[in-house]
């Protein structure tokens, strides 16, 4: 979308969510309003109402929206002094607060829904723009979608507000397409598929945030694991396995407790110690190597462990995979001299983006993200290593964006955000310098010229964390996984039970491959077999009956109603097994 129109749009959408603030008020006496921005997609409004308001609501809200549309109010800004304006806004406690909190030398600007005539009809306090009338809007062209409830500034110890969210756009054939487009995300939706497919649950009752892997999403997680402990193997790390709890002195001393405090779980007291369920892997990476004296000879060194970490997040922001409080962590640490470090972020992104093509994610974006406000480290190393990430992108060209003053406090980084088929992105990729650690835990290593020198270290999580990218990955294929990673890759059907026996000697021969087979040996008619395999998205239906037991053959109709040519058993699995070992993703 092109700016000119993404400006046009949020001044659409900006709008539209006065046009509901004035509908809101005016179908329910005694509404207090607090702000309506416009947000990606769309707009909300947050209120304090009279009373209960229930998403049935929303339809006589629309209707009164269209009516306020239909009038051709004008949209005019005025300029009031601060008293003028908290008179104006008199018995609107929000509107008085943040009125109070500009500072003296602050314009106040309102903006009135006039008629024809002139006269006022509704008014907000807000810096705009606007559309100059509303016959700009078309009356078929929004549509209110949800309601929620929000803290008044995100603040849980103030009032609880209602919010309503809508879409807005400039023409109703876009709003058809935009409502299209939310129906496919529903269908996707990774919690709605992981539960259809039996892949994951979360019990709440036994801990908010927690992810349960049920043998079907256990099998995809083995065929994850088992291609990125080969990849990292193939590219020159060594695995490791760290504890999950450590004591305290561990993150005061790599500085996490001082800048991190908030998203990690209190100390537990063993043998009068404080010790705490760690949040990363670092601490324990630097351990091992100053398990003993290091040589220049040894970098680099490449570390990676798939190592599960706790972080403490809002009950309000978990999200199924998306957002969790346990996670495992797509982890490494490389630890390296100066001269080398430009060479391992450069091998690190192009180890990223080979392994997000796999996956079947190619439309990759950079972001390179530089010092914050808080941070530690010579400002000529932010420098050198700032310029070694930008030449990293720039080498692999990547089109990419600065994010400024997005590092973390120890060090500036890449993030890598994949579009999925949906379009949408997701941040997924890190690759992060860190000051900060090698010098708290004095790092170092013996240099040619025999003098201890200090080692450079990168963080980086290729997918991020497991849980996480399971949540795209399904999404992204909306279950119909490729061969290599579907839970289920071929079921055996009989026609009828007379055939059973073969149909389980046909799977056994399968599974001897590693392949990973069902055989449908229940009850239930044909047709129903076949579209419950259909449901569960099983790549390939082996239907079998009395002229595949004579000839020792398979009939695969594949999971989009197509069909392949019968084929010897043995054929078949050499089929099969060439398309999850080449990591096919077609069928």
């Amino acid at each position: 979308m092109s700016e000119a129109k993404n400006e046009k749009l949020e001044i659409i959408r900006h709008s539209v969510s006065h046009i509901m603030a004035q509908a809101v008020t005016r179908l329910f006496p005694g509404t207090k309003t607090a702000i309506g921005p416009s947000i990606e997609n769309g707009f909300y409004y947050d209120f304090l109402l009279p009373g209960p308001i229930t998403p049935e609501d929303l339809a006589a809200v629309e209707a009164e929206m269209k009516k306020i549309i239909e009038t051709k109010q004008d949209f005019v800004r005025t300029e009031l002094s601060r008293e003028d304006a908290l008179g104006r806004f008199a018995g609107e406690p929000f509107k008085t607060e943040l009125i109070n909190e500009l500072p003296p030398e602050a314009a106040i600007t309102v903006y009135e829904n006039r008629d024809s005539g002139g006269a006022a009809l509704w008014a907000d306090l807000c810096r705009g723009p606007h559309v100059a009338n509303t016959r700009e809007i078309h009356r078929g062209a929004f549509k209110l979608m949800s309601i929620a409830g929000a803290y008044w500034r995100g603040d849980e110890k103030r009032p609880m507000l209602t919010r309503i969210y809508g879409t807005a756009w400039e023409t109703p054939k876009d709003l058809k397409a935009h409502l299209a487009f939310l129906e496919e995300v529903e269908k996707r939706d990774h919690r709605r598929v992981g539960k259809e497919m039996d892949l994951y649950s979360v019990h709440e009752e036994a801990g908010a945030g927690l992810i349960y892997w049920h043998p079907n999403g256990g099998r995809m997680r083995v065929a994850i694991e088992d291609f990125w402990r080969k990849e990292h193997y193939r590219n020159g790390y060594e695995i490791l396995y760290t504890p999950h709890i450590g004591k305290s002195w561990l993150w005061e001393t790599s500085g996490h407790l001082g800048f991190y405090k908030d998203n990690m779980y209190s100390p537990m007291q063993i043998d009068k110690q404080d010790y705490i369920i760690k949040p990363m892997n670092c601490p324990f990476h630097i351990l091992i190597y100053k398990n003993r004296g290091r040589s220049y000879r040894e970098l680099p060194l490449r570390w990676a462990e798939l190592g599960t970490v706790y972080r403490y997040e809002r009950s309000g922001v978990l999200h199924g995979l998306l957002r969790v409080r346990g996670f495992t962590q797509d982890d490494a640490h490389i630890i390296c001299t100066p001269d080398q470090i430009e060479g391992e972020i450069l091998e690190t992104l192009r180890f990223s983006l080979n392994l997000w093509k796999v996956f079947g994610f190619t439309d990759i974006k950079a972001y390179l993200a530089t010092k914050p406000a808080e941070s530690v480290g010579e400002e000529s190393r932010w420098e050198q290593a700032l310029e070694s990430l930008r030449k990293a992108v720039t080498a692999e060209g990547l089109e990419y964006e600065t994010d400024e003053g997005g590092g973390a406090f120890y060090g500036p980084k890449i993030d890598l955000k994949i579009k999925d088929a949906l379009g949408r992105e997701w941040q997924m990729t890190t690759i992060q310098f860190d000051f900060n650690e090698p010098e708290r835990f004095d790092m170092s290593y013996i240099d040619a010229d025999g003098r201890q020198k200090r080692p450079y270290m990168v963080h980086r999580a290729l997918l991020g964390s497991l849980e996480r990218f399971f949540g795209v990955l399904i999404e992204h294929f909306g279950g119909a996984f490729p061969v290599w990673l579907a839970p289920e890759q071929i079921a055996v059907i009989p026609v009828a039970e007379g055939f059973n026996d073969y149909a389980g000697k046909t799977a056994a021969e399968l599974r001897a491959r590693d392949l990973r087979v069902s055989a449908e040996l229940g009850d239930g008619r044909l047709g129903a077999k076949i579209r419950d395999c259909q449901n569960r998205k099983i790549p390939y239906m082996l239907v079998v009956g009395e002229k595949e037991a004579g000839e020792g053959t398979v009939s695969a109709r594949l999971r989009d109603g197509k069909q392949l040519p019968p084929m010897k058993i043995a054929d078949f699995a050499e089929y099969a097994v060439g398309k999850a070992n080449s990591r096919d993703l077609e069928l």
